[in-house]
This record gives C-alpha cells, structure tokens and sequence, in this order.
C-alpha cells in the first residue's frame, strides 16, 4: 500500500487529505518534502524567477469556496484578525493563515462522519536566509506569496522553503505540530514551552504608561504603589515604562518654521544610558533609579521591578556624536517600508521616524550597548526590561544586510544580554509582530498581544479582546501572549479585567493613583498579589476560529483556557466595531439587533479531556456562571444558549461531573468569587468512600457542585461549616484566610 503524503503538489493543484486547497499553481512553484523519512506531514513551497531581485510576488494558486483565518499586519507594528472565503479576502501583509475544508480524508479511520469532513489547513510563511515571506490575495482570488529582503543589494532568484503547510483534523494541535517542524527547519527560535517565563507572569502588577505617559516620575511610582496596596491588591511588579530615560532632540531640531508652516517637534533621541533627573533622589542623585527600587520592593513589597526602552534604545535611536554614547558608533538611518505595511498604514509617510530617521546603534557594538544598559539596571535592582518598538529594525536594514539579518544580530545582543543581567529571564517584547522578530526569538518569553489598550478610544475594546484572542492562536506558539494594562475603574473594566483572567498571561493595570475598582480586582487579585493564572494562552474555542465576532453582526466570540483541574470558558460580545480598511483606523459600524445569540457546551473548552477524573468520564460537566451565580449540569456534546449586547460578557468554570455513587456526583469549581474560580484548584483527589481531597491556593468562598447534600466538609482536619443549596447543587465553604507560608495550600475534604 502506497500512503501518499498528507501535502502535496499534483497537476497543477495543492492537495490536502484528499482535497484541493489551491488550483492552477504555477509551474515555478516548487515544493520540498517536510520530513526526510516516513509519512509526511508538511511540505515547503518556494519559487523559482527568471531574474534575481531584492522582492518577488508569486501566486501560489487560486483559493475559493473555503473559510480562512488569518493574522496580518495592519500596522507596522501589530497584527489583527481577517476572516473570508477567497483568495482577494487574504490581506496584505499576511503572517499566518489557517483554512478549513470540508472533505473526507483518505487518512482519517477513528472519527466520527461529521468530524472526517473537516481537514485545517496552516500555511506559514518564513524567513530563508536573509529574505522574509508573507501572504496576500489579488482580484483573480490568487493566494501570493512575497518575499522580500529589505535591501536593494540583497538579491535572489530562487527559494525553496519560503512557506511551510501543514494540516490535520484538530485545529489546535495542527497549528502546533507546524510550528514545531518551522522551530526545526529553521533552528533558529524556540517555542514557548521550551522557555523559561519570568516570575511575572503569576503576579499582579502595575504599569505607569496609562496613568502618567511621559510625564512618570519617582513621586508617581510611589503613589501608584501605595494607592493599590491600601485597596488590599498589592501589585507585585512594576513596568516603568517611557518617560525615564535621558533622551533629547537634535540641536536645533525643537522646532522649524519655513513658509509660515511649522514642522514637527524634533524626534526624542538617547542621549545616556541612565535615567533623567525625574528619577534623581534630590538628596543625593548618584542613587540614581535604584532609589524608587528599593523603595518599590522595600516599602511595597515588590518581587520585580521592570523599565521600559526601544529596540534601538528610544523612539529616534541614540542620538549621533553624544561623547557618552561614541562607542556605539550610532549613525542616522533612515526607514524603508515595505510595500504591504505602507499600504494597510499610509501614515508613514509624515511619521516623524521616516522624515527625520533614526540613529541607529552599529550593529557590531549592539550588544556592548545592551549589556552596558541592563547591567547599570541590574546593579540598581530592576528585574527585567519590556523591550518596545521592535519591528522598527526590518525598516532599516538596507546596506546592512538586509531586514533579517539586522533584525537577527539585534535580537542575538539582546538575548546574550538578558541571559547575562536578568536571570529570571525578564525581558517582555512589544511592537514585534513580525516574523523576522519572533522566528529569531529564543529567548523572550513574553509577548503583546496585540496594539495597545486605549482608555479614551470607544472603538477600540471590542476591537481589543477580538484581536487578542485571535493572534495568540499563532503568537501563543512562539511565546506567552501579554493582553495589556487596562484601567479597573473604567466602563469596560469588567470586560477587560474577565479577558486578562482568562488570557492564562501577565494580570496588571495603568490606574491612574487613587482611581481604582477594588472590586474588580479582587476578582483577579489575591491577597498577597498573586493571580489565578490559567495555563496555556487563550485563544477562540473551535467553532469561533472562522467567524468574525468584531464585523459579522452575528457571532460572539468565545475564548477557552485551562488549570490544572477545571476548564475556562468566556464569551463576549465583540461587535459595532474594527479597523476601517478604507479609513486605515477604528470605526464604529451598524449592528443587527441589541443583544446576540450563541450557545456554549463543555466541549468548546477544547483540551477539557485532559481533565477528566477517570478514564469512564462520559463528556458531563458543571458550568458556573461568574455573572449569576448559576450552576448548569450539561451531558456530552449539549448546548444552552446564550444572548449578550454589545460590550457584555460571560465567564464560566467548567469541570467535569465524576460520579462517585449511583445519584452522586460532584465537581469542583474553586474560589466562585474570583472570575477564573478553578485555578485555585491544586490538587483534586477522589476517593472510594466518597471522600473528595482538594489543595485550594488563596482564600475567600470556596464552591463545588454536589448532587448530594455532603455529610461534612474539614479545612485542614478540622471541621467547618458549610452551606448547600438543594435546588443548584451549590456546596459552599468559606476560607477566611491565607494558607500559612509554610503549607502554600489549604487541605479541603468533602464527605459525601
């Protein structure tokens, strides 16, 4: 028997399990196998041109009659979502595209009819040697392919693995199964799972960006700090973030006036590696940022305490000819950029970085400027670095190699210079979303998920959750996605405050002191500053990948996650708004009807076998609803309904019924007040006498669901008082207090 690959190229078509993805595809296209023995799972395509050049487009061949999601890059900076069905709905600019088919496999023996016919398509672009790759579609409904390398002098004329396709029936384990075969090709990234997270990740934090912008100072840090430890939610990191540096104008450059027309402000640039006199204890300035360190852990509590800069040190570089920064050779370089990125976002013709560039630090002493940077951090207490403005670099690599070439030997420096200052790994990328940045990305664990939280912009939190949860499908692979700072006292704090708890990243906020919803959060945040986190990133359940739940008038967006013994379910809804194509910016559009309708089930909490209490699970689970209070008991594959308006959500635990009894049964959902309740859950044992052991994290009121009436609950062997509702099932107990430091978890036992 002949097993023919599950990609391949035949008579001018892209086959995949036994359907075809692409028709006419060019004789110049050529494809290359993904493994070197057995069966194979993947499969590189490239090109071949008559001529060599420094950018090539090819269509690939012609898409239609599909349902495609995909992530591109609507501004230089970040990536959005875009869904359809042909090859002219594909953006420019496209960095990752998911296809789903309707077609039995020549493969496929062990699934049910119904799943069969379903075949996910991923296509990657990447980086082959010093040109980067990413998808388009044209009017003829033709899936391209552009390759480019950034510099006039960096030519080619044939490629043979500029992009990676894969596919399979599960969405989820498709998309990482490609990615693992990417990290081994190209050798030249690791996934998250491979990295080690900063200690962030598990704590509440505070970022001064949103409550200070520029104008942040020493004063501002410590009443930002104290103002969130007097509401009992102690932050436990900070980001310090723009607004601390030494940095300064070109001379001359303040202000020029020529025709009667005033141009822009001269573009801030690097003018010393230590901070300015904002951040200069007056008594004695030689402390320099270290001061508001110790005063942040001393004082505070803080466990980290992380600054903010530029890849290339501040928005304008490191200002040329400054005697203190000589040794980084910094010359002015002016952006490049790219066709696809000018054309989703024509403001770069006026940006100040494109008219009056940038200085660039010599790529040979990147790493002396880095190191030179965190070590003077690091002497002074701070932790980590969140690293901004980083897709910058692909506009400047001309007469240096090109764009990946620049944007490698950057990210090697700031590697080897994290490694060496930070050992928590504490460095968070942002402003990254291309794919030279996270395909040479082997250390940074933490990445934004997408652009920024804009508490004064009305269009932009729909916009923001949608977008979050939709990138992290491809970003979560490479790193654990980061949803932003939010402001808790805001109108659509809940809203976000819900989506970071489910997000499984970073928990923290930009209040702005004395501004606080301490309410909210103490749904995220526990006594000692720690999170519930969930464990993996969160991302759109199944049956929501190919629906646009910010345009389609019709569909909200759910987003599942996992603990360790219970599943996360979320749903929002996320429509009236989105990036305008033809505006280039966030707009408002008509929606159908006041409040929208889906359904929801335990299986759209996709991994929610894995956390089944035995092998005879038979698919039921226990919903509790954080917004009501309710408990629904749902047998295998059912579905409720569930109706939301515009800028409202719903947060559900889920955990699988185990029947201990004939008529009993229980589950578990965790601290009920707090929006992710499971993740308190450590440990969960069941018994054969009916008697259930939980290791609960935290404190606060504690729920489970029982069919009976238990015959007693104990907190650490003692007996304790609970309640129980005969009509939901609802069994409650309370634990007033922290676990003591030297126990970490209280010792919970339900008799049934």
């Amino acid at each position: 028997m002949t097993i023919k690959p599950v990609v391949r190229i035949a008579e001018k078509k892209l086959v995949v399990k036994g359907k075809t993805v692409l028709t006419n595809v060019p004789d110049n296209v050529i494809a290359a196998s993904g493994t070197a023995e057995g069966p194979v799972e993947g499969v590189f395509l490239g090109a071949v041109f008559d001529q060599d050049s420094s950018s090539h487009v090819v269509p690939l061949g012609d898409l239609r009659d599909v349902r495609f999601f995909s992530c591109f890059r609507f501004k230089l900076w970040w990536m959005a979502q875009k869904m359809g069905t042909k090859g002219r709905d594909i953006p420019l600019e496209t960095q990752f595209l998911l296809v789903e088919s309707r077609q039995g496999s020549h493969l496929e023996t062990e699934l049910d009819e119904e799943d069969s016919k379903v075949v996910y398509t991923v296509f990657l672009p990447l980086i082959e040697g010093p040109f980067k790759a990413c998808l388009q579609g044209n009017e003829r409904d033709e899936l391209e392919l552009c390759i480019e390398s950034g510099d006039a002098d960096i030519k080619a004329s044939s490629f043979t693995h500029a992009v990676y396709i894969s596919a399979g029936t599960d969405p989820f384990s498709t998309i990482h199964e490609a990615m693992k075969a990417v990290k081994l090709h190209l050798g030249t990234f690791r996934l998250r799972t491979d990295k080690k997270l900063p200690g962030i990740v598990d704590y509440f934090g505070w970022c001064t960006w949103d409550a200070f912008y520029q104008e942040v100072s020493q004063e501002g840090v410590e009443a930002g700090l104290e103002s969130l430890k007097a509401g009992k939610t102690p932050p436990k990191f900070v980001i310090i973030d723009d607004g601390w540096q030494s940095v300064g104008s070109d001379e001359g450059q303040e202000k020029k006036q020529q025709n009667g027309v005033v141009d822009q402000p001269g573009l801030l640039r690097l003018t010393g590696i230590k901070e300015n006199s904002k951040f200069q204890k007056k008594e004695d300035p030689s402390l320099g940022i270290k001061n508001i360190a110790n005063i942040a852990k001393e004082k505070y509590g803080l466990k980290y305490v992380y600054v903010w800069h530029a890849i290339t040190g501040y928005w304008g570089g490191v200002r040329p000819g400054v005697k203190e920064m000589e040794d980084y050779g910094s010359a002015m370089q002016y952006p490049q950029i790219p066709k696809g990125v000018m054309a989703n976002e024509p403001g770069w013709k006026t940006d100040a970085i494109a008219l009056q560039g940038l200085g660039l630090v010599n790529p040979k002493n990147v790493y002396k400027f880095y190191n030179e940077l965190h070590s003077y951090l690091a002497s002074a207490g701070i932790d980590g670095v969140k690293v901004d403005v980083q897709c910058i670099l692909e506009t400047l690599g001309a007469g240096l190699g090109g764009r990946v070439a620049l944007t490698r030997q950057y990210h090697h420096a700031l590697d080897a210079s994290v490694a060496r200052n930070f050992p928590d790994n504490g460095c968070i990328a942002c402003m990254s979303h291309n794919l030279e940045s996270l395909y040479c990305s082997k250390q940074t664990g933490i990445v934004r998920a997408s652009d920024d939280f804009y508490p004064r912009d009305q269009t932009s939190h729909t916009i923001h959750i949608a977008a979050v949860s939709y990138n992290s499908v491809f970003l979560g692979e490479v790193m654990l996605p980061d949803w932003d700072m939010f402001h808790s006292l805001h109108p659509a704090a809940d809203y976000h405050g819900s989506a970071r708890a489910i997000s499984g990243g970073p928990v923290y906020v930009s209040d702005a002191p004395g501004k606080h919803n301490f309410d909210l959060l103490k749904k995220l945040v526990l006594p000692d500053g720690s999170i519930l986190r969930a464990r993996l990133p969160g991302r759109p359940t199944k049956d929501c990948l190919f629906s646009d739940p910010a345009r389609d008038g019709v569909s909200l967006l759910k987003i599942w996650n996992m603990n360790k013994h219970t599943g996360v379910l979320a749903v929002y809804n996320c429509q009236g708004a989105a990036w305008n194509t033809i505006e280039k910016r966030n707009t408002f559009h008509q929606t159908k009807s006041a409040a929208i309708t889906g359904h929801i089930s335990g299986r759209d909490v996709h991994l929610i076998s894995d956390v089944a209490p035995d092998s005879n699970w038979d698919g039921s689970v226990a919903l509790y609803s954080h917004r009501s209070g309710e408990i629904i008991t749902l047998p295998d594959n059912a579905v409720i309904p569930i109706s939301l308006k515009v800028l409202e959500h719903e947060f559900f635990t889920v955990t699988p019924i185990k029947v201990l009894a004939p008529g009993c049964s229980f589950a578990p959902f965790g601290l009920i007040e707090m929006f992710n309740a499971g993740g308190a859950i450590e440990d969960l044992r069941y018994n054969d006498n009916g008697l259930v052991s939980l290791q609960v994290k935290g404190c606060g009121l504690f729920g489970a669901y029982s069919s009976v009436k238990p015959r007693k609950c104990t907190l650490g062997g003692e007996m304790v008082e609970f309640e129980y509702d005969l009509g939901s099932g609802l069994v409650t107990l309370n634990l007033e207090e922290m676990p003591s430091e030297d126990q970490k978890f209280h010792n919970v036992e339900i008799c049934l």
